[in-house]
């Protein structure tokens, strides 16, 4: 069986009550879902993250 990886929102500083998840079977498409997240459920925009961000979030990627 292939690896899955996961993302929850929730784990996110300041997000603690999002329920959006998502799992997808690399961590490319997990960042492609999470970013869609960020624009649909908070208004944000991706592109706008730092580095700093970028590796924040990163490690709220786990394998499933």
């Amino acid at each position: 069986m292939s690896e899955a990886y996961t993302y929850a929102c929730r784990d996110c500083e300041g997000m603690e009550t999002c329920t959006g998840e998502v799992t997808a079977g690399s961590k490319d498409e997990v960042w492609k879902l999470m970013e869609l997240h960020a624009v649909i459920a908070h208004n944000e925009d991706p592109s706008s993250w730092d580095e700093e961000t970028r590796a924040y979030l990163s490690t709220l990627i786990r394998a499933k």
